[in-house]
């Protein structure tokens, strides 16, 4: 990887990040990242769930531990042994309809798991930065055309949602109470940030309940793909959008930018939100084997229709702004499985090549 010094990450070489869900989608991908920036990246996550997976496919050099964070004896262990630098918490249950068959355990994954990890966090003096990654369903939905801003009010319709406005909720009673910005560098040395992000796409996604996961599954199974609800609008983005906001963010806390200690939102542009109906014509454009069929009879439960973050917050102060348009973005996510299927090749490698030399 070329280019470094400009990206403005220099300072994670050489540094132990620990992260959790390493093995997840944006995990894997992150991880990938940070080794080619020199970090040494300490994961924690449960194993894999799907085949194939990312994670696996990349086969990365690493130190895993394949435990839950509900565990938070074997958590804070892990934590006390790798003296990390930084923590980055994305391990999460991140479905929604999952989460209506499974609140409590969405709650105990997003809550109580989040709150081991600040609380391991607390009593590892080596800790100098945390970012939480949550969602952009954080927030309380009214179905605004405008985007939310990062002092909207938390809330969430579905479990999963409120599990997430829950750990919004948690991250601040922590800054407060044991991170307080008024007591850093006194009493402790750790600044705590949070940050929501749109719908994330990219390779390497195969869970279930998700668009392009589920488009690629009917492209393999030779099956129409049933969509839900094609007026629906989110904030789409490419994975390496939200990671590249992550390790910026990340990067001004370790350096001890006691301004960047707060919530943040990574999306697109305003313009750039697209309803699923669009993003399937340009899915199908890329791809001609994908066919998928709109469901006729909706049944509960319930899901948010009208979404969108407002990024100014992000890209005035962190200077971080997204550089590849929608439909960029959802060519090398197909691209990415069409080479994968069709030619046994993983462009996970080009594609942040290509992510590098735009933001360079």
């Amino acid at each position: 990887m070329e280019n470094l010094e400009i990206m403005n990450l220099a300072s994670y070489k050489g540094k132990k990040v620990f992260l959790t869900g390493h093995t997840g989608f944006k995990g894997s991908w992150m991880t990938y990242w940070l080794q080619h920036i020199g970090a040494e990246v300490i994961g924690y996550s449960l194993p894999p769930n799907t085949k194939p997976n990312h994670f696996e496919l990349l086969s990365l050099d690493m130190d895993s531990h394949f435990k839950d964070i509900c565990d938070l004896r074997k958590l804070q262990k892990a934590i006390r042994l790798s003296k990390p630098d930084i923590i980055f918490h994305l391990a999460a249950q991140p479905l929604v309809r999952y989460s209506y068959q499974h609140p409590i355990q969405t709650f105990q994954t997003n809550v109580i798991g989040t709150a081991n990890v600040l609380e391991a966090a607390r009593n590892c003096e080596s800790v100098k930065a945390i970012v939480v990654i949550t969602t952009d369903k954080c927030y309380e939905n009214i179905e605004q055309k405008k985007g939310y801003i990062e002092t909207d009010k938390m809330g969430g319709y579905d479990p999963y949602s409120s599990s997430k406005g829950c750990a919004e909720l948690l991250v601040s009673s922590y800054r407060n109470s044991f991170f307080n910005l008024k007591d850093f560098q006194s009493t402790h040395q750790t600044l705590l940030a949070t940050a929501r992000a749109g719908n994330v796409i990219g390779g390497g996604d195969w869970s279930l309940d998700r668009l392009i996961p589920d488009l690629i599954k009917g492209v393999v199974t030779d099956k129409k793909t049933i969509i839900r609800y094609p007026k629906s609008t989110r904030p789409w983005q490419h994975v390496l959008e939200p990671i590249f906001g992550y390790l910026m963010l990340g990067e001004k806390l370790l350096n001890s930018k006691i301004d960047f200690a707060s919530g943040w939102n990574f999306g697109p542009e305003e313009n750039e939100v697209l309803t699923v109906e669009e993003v399937l014509v340009y899915a199908k454009y890329i791809w001609k084997n994908i066919n998928f069929e709109f469901e006729t009879k909706i049944t509960p439960p319930h899901e948010a229709g009208l979404l969108s973050l407002n990024i100014d917050k992000a890209k005035n102060d962190l200077r971080w702004a997204p550089k590849w348009n929608n439909m960029e973005s959802i060519t090398r996510t197909i691209e990415w499985y069409k080479e994968f299927y069709t030619s046994n090749k993983l462009n996970t490698d080009l594609d942040l090549k290509n992510y590098i030399n735009a933001i360079c």
